[in-house]
């Protein structure tokens, strides 16, 4: 049986339909054996993806790109669905997932998002600094003042200076922030201030790094890593050249970056 793509309803509609099918899919599950259970799972994914998206885009713009949460919040909500169980959680699949997918992506986050990576105790208490602002501003009607947050959080005002200036370091300033200068034209950017690496030098230091990783790869994981660094092509695009879904070709790049770094780190160790 057909069902229609949510893409050509109304939103109202497309919501109604998504949560309707997917909790037709998990009565389903009971009954299906081990390779139909894989397509109807695939299905419940392939459903909800747009909620993915949706999570993802509320972490958008704050330093990490786009696409690498999206595929963060595609991969938690494909392990959702493996994991949920209708008759224990309930028939809202998406009050399990949402919660699961936001945990991940908060979670990338804390383990990559770091321009500049604080101590552990500083991200903690930049945490809470955070929502008690929230919070006080609420409550006061004003920002609060750093010896008002000190005294809530019951910690010393120097440890909440220091996570506040820790602010920053998920997106550094824009290099074309403006600056002083003394072009009479305006303020300078930030970027034309700062010197510069050889990109020639570097290029040449990363073909010779690279090159003997490559010929080491099967013909299918070159093809793949040409098709992503060399012609520019989405994860999507290599997917439909391939012929595998769009989350396959994120997990097939992982696995070979992951093997191209394992043998580069013992060299770029000595």
């Amino acid at each position: 049986m057909r069902h229609p793509s949510t893409t050509t309803l109304p939103r109202r509609s497309q919501e109604e339909h998504r949560r309707n099918r997917t909790r037709e899919i998990f009565a389903l599950i009971p009954a299906a054996d081990v390779l139909e259970a894989d397509d109807l799972l695939h299905e419940v994914v392939q459903l909800n993806m747009p909620v993915a998206e949706r999570v993802a885009a509320r972490f958008a713009r704050r330093g990490i790109a786009e696409e690498d949460l999206r595929q963060v919040a595609y991969l938690a909500l494909t392990r959702a669905a493996q994991k949920y169980d209708a008759e224990r959680a309930g028939s809202d699949f998406l009050s399990y997932a949402v919660p699961t997918m936001r945990g991940e992506v908060r979670k990338y986050f804390r383990d990559h998002g770091w321009m500049v990576r604080p101590t552990r105790r500083v991200q903690e208490t930049q945490a809470r600094v955070n929502k008690t602002r929230e919070q006080l501003t609420s409550e006061l009607g004003r920002s609060p003042t750093v010896g008002e947050l000190a005294e809530h959080l019951g910690e010393p005002v120097e440890d909440v200076v220091e996570a506040m200036a820790a602010d920053g370091c998920f997106a550094p300033t824009s290099l074309d922030a403006p600056v002083g200068g003394s072009d009479e034209e305006g303020l300078s950017p930030l970027g034309a201030t700062l010197g510069s690496d050889d990109d020639g030098m570097l290029a040449a230091e990363a073909r010779a790094s690279v090159q003997p990783l490559l010929r080491d790869l099967a013909e299918r994981d070159r093809l793949i890593i040409a098709m992503r660094f060399y012609d520019g092509l989405t994860q999507r695009e290599i997917a439909e050249r391939i012929g595998v879904t769009q989350m396959q070709v994120s997990r097939l790049l992982s696995r070979i970056l992951q093997q191209m770094r394992t043998k580069l780190e013992p060299s770029t160790a000595a």
